[in-house]
């Protein structure tokens, strides 16, 4: 029987892909590669950058593909046998790719390349390859060398097993609620929830953990009880704070295993901590200069912080009665203080955001601004739910894309892009081979019969990640390891997806991608005068609560000891940033995925770096856009070119001068959040 995921010939068979399938493919895709491993770095193999691609990169792109797409599925449609079989060859895949990373033969072999004969895409892959040998290990030998490859395969373990935990911790939660507790809860999260709850055979209302469930509760529900009962469950997953049974997802000790791992593994590569190999690749150029510019950005947003903070309390106790709010309390205090002030409501605003009517906006403005055209295709997809679209050009094929929006089981939360495969001119076959990427979200489905609603934070996520694909989609870079987002620094990947997120708050774009879900009337002018009025609303306090995460994510991995518990760290970033302190149980540091799951590590901070950037990159457009608000063309053009179509083939701060034509600056960022 043919193996699906050994099929290169088109798009992923994800329709076709089972559990069984993954073994034998991963181990017939790791023996192509050792064995175009070992010719290359044989020592009569000319050290040429086309005839290494033609033969080691053609093997391990395939490899790559394949278990992207393992990966994947692994992602958005969790089954027990498919967890097993990923479980299985995780360690297989990344003792490959780092021992691939750490082989001397092969680092000596693009030593000897003659960058001379390079152009200007293969000399930044190849500077970018040469660090990465450093980074990986390439320089280190004998028992040093295996015990750096041994911390590779378990930060891999770890890193799923603390994935794992999180996703069962949060899918184990129901609490079946009684039509009385759920007072003030919007209708259509009631009905979703009952609708969960007869699925499960059972009267009453399934409350979840799941964002779409969580959020309205914490933010509608009138009864303080439930609230608290929802609240310590969400705050205290995968920890040892845990109730009951749920406590075996517990992950503190794989977090002191992982920190202890990673402080080991920047001791061998001959940096004092995790920090500093973090930055290596990063725009920011040290530890110090990123806990600096953190600390900088909380100082200039504490005053308004405490004023939120100010306005809530004197809010609760004259409107809601409430002289001492708890931490469950907050989000429901800052609905109705929002509410009174703005004088709407989430749940007003999301009538009006039906997601097919969102999606035609988004790429209305998609193809207006960057000119292209987006048309449905098709191809095999692991749900029904799942979209599938294409970009062309004046008719060629730019790239195309999926599209998954609805929550799940088996589906782990937040919203992604991922590439299931990048642009690159390929070196085996001479043909142009067109990127291709997956947009995930995690939004509540409709119910009824009718569309689904969106909130707009969730029109806003859903424009970010298409700022991460189009970066992905829309380059025109053929060298694949600087095409797309490929070699693009971390805390510079942001700023395509962040830049789209400020669409989210102009009248010219939202009025034409809404429609009230049951008169067809698009949004009031009126309503959205109230939401962007509404807009900084907590800014100060969203602000800090950024900079708390990515100051504890920073000095967890600079001066934070392993052996020692990381609890004390976080109270005392909490105590220097925060302007409300969260309850002794809360173990938010347990679901911190970000730094523990995926990739961030001393990295968290590109956020707030990368928002400095999109804030800026988009007062371009300001100054720029006609008199009825309509963004320039001229602009999206040439934004389109300096950034989304360079990819990582130059550094991110060339990018962003060529487009910019000087160096970034604060002053945009604090300007959008209401804090200049």
């Amino acid at each position: 029987m043919s193996n699906p995921l050994l099929d290169f010939s088109g798009l992923p068979l994800f329709d076709q892909i089972r559990p069984e399938h993954v073994i034998p493919a991963v181990d017939a895709l790791l023996t192509d590669a050792e064995s175009a491993l070992e010719t290359v770095t044989a020592p009569d193999f000319p050290a040429q950058w086309t005839a290494i691609a033609k033969v080691l990169d053609v093997a391990t792109e395939r490899l790559g593909r394949a278990w992207g797409t393992v990966n994947h599925l692994n992602s958005v449609a969790d089954t027990p046998q498919l967890r097993a079989a990923y479980n299985e060859a995780l360690p297989k895949v990344t003792e490959f790719w780092t021992r691939l990373g750490s082989d001397e033969r092969l680092f000596a072999k693009y030593k000897a390349i003659d960058v001379a004969t390079l152009n200007a895409e293969q000399r930044q892959a190849h500077k970018n390859a040469m660090r990465n040998f450093v980074l990986g290990g390439a320089d280190l030998t004998g028992a040093a060398k295996e015990r750096f490859a041994w911390i590779q395969e378990r930060q891999a373990e770890l890193a799923q097993k603390f994935s794992e935990n999180a996703l069962d911790a949060t899918d184990a939660f129901a609490y079946f609620a009684s039509e009385a507790e759920l007072e003030g809860v919007p209708d259509d999260v009631k009905q979703a929830a009952r609708a969960a709850a007869q699925a499960d055979g059972k009267d009453g209302f399934k409350l979840t953990l799941k964002l779409p469930c969580y959020l309205p509760v914490m933010q509608f529900a009138w009864s303080s009880a439930l609230r608290e009962r929802l609240y310590r469950a969400y705050v205290t997953r995968a920890s040892d704070q845990a109730e009951g049974d749920a406590i075996r997802y517990d992950n503190s000790a794989l977090i002191r295993e992982m920190l202890a791992l990673r402080q080991e593994e920047s001791r061998l590569l001959g940096y004092a901590n995790f920090g500093e190999v973090s930055v290596v690749p990063k725009m920011a150029e040290s530890p110090a200069q990123v806990i600096t510019f953190l600390r900088d950005l909380a100082v200039r947003a504490r005053p308004y912080a405490e004023q939120d903070v100010a306005d809530l309390r004197a809010f609760a106790a004259e409107n809601l009665g409430l002289n001492d709010p708890q931490p469950w309390d907050w989000p429901y205090i800052s609905e109705k203080l929002k509410e009174a002030r703005y004088a709407f409501s989430e749940q007003e605003v999301k009538q009006y955001f039906t997601a097919p009517k969102v999606l035609a906006g988004l790429f209305k403005i998609i193809e207006t601004l960057f000119e292209v055209s987006i048309l449905r295709d098709s191809a095999p997809v692991w749900h029904p739910s799942v979209a599938f679209y294409r970009i062309e050009r004046g008719g060629t094929l730019v790239g195309q894309f999926y599209l998954d929006q609805p929550a799940r089981t088996g589906k782990r939360g937040g919203a992604w892009m991922d590439d299931v495969r990048g642009r690159w001119l390929r070196p085996d076959t001479g043909q142009l081979q067109t990127p291709v990427a997956q947009l995930v979200c995690n939004f509540a489905d409709g119910v009824d019969g009718k569309p689904a609603l969106l909130t707009h934070d969730d029109v806003t996520t859903l424009f970010h990640e298409f700022g991460h694909g189009l970066h992905h989609l829309l380059t025109q870079v053929n060298e694949r390891d600087v095409s797309g987002i490929s070699g693009v620094e971390w805390d510079a990947v942001e700023l395509p997806s962040q830049f789209m997120e400020n669409f989210c708050w102009e009248w010219d774009t939202l009025r034409h991608m809404t429609a009230h879900v049951e008169t067809g009337e698009p949004l009031p002018r009126a309503l959205f005068d109230k939401m962007t009025a509404a807009k900084n609303f907590q800014s100060g306090m969203q602000t800090l609560r950024q900079i708390e995460f990515s100051l504890f994510d920073m000095l967890l991995h600079t001066e934070h000891d392993p052996a020692q518990d990381f609890m004390p760290l976080l109270d005392l970033v909490r105590a220097e940033v925060a302007v409300l302190q969260p309850p002794s149980f809360s173990r938010t540091a347990h679901t911190f995925s970000h730094i523990f799951a995926g990739g961030y590590a001393a990295g968290y901070f590109s956020y707030k770096w990368a928002e400095v950037l999109s804030a800026d990159a988009y007062a371009a457009f300001e100054e720029t856009a006609g008199k009825d608000g309509s963004p320039n063309v001229e602009t999206g053009r040439k934004y389109r070119q300096a950034i989304l179509e360079a990819g990582g083939s130059r550094p991110a701060m060339e990018s962003f001068k060529a487009f910019r034509g000087r160096e970034p600056s604060l002053d945009a960022l604090l300007r959008h959040q209401g804090m200049a």
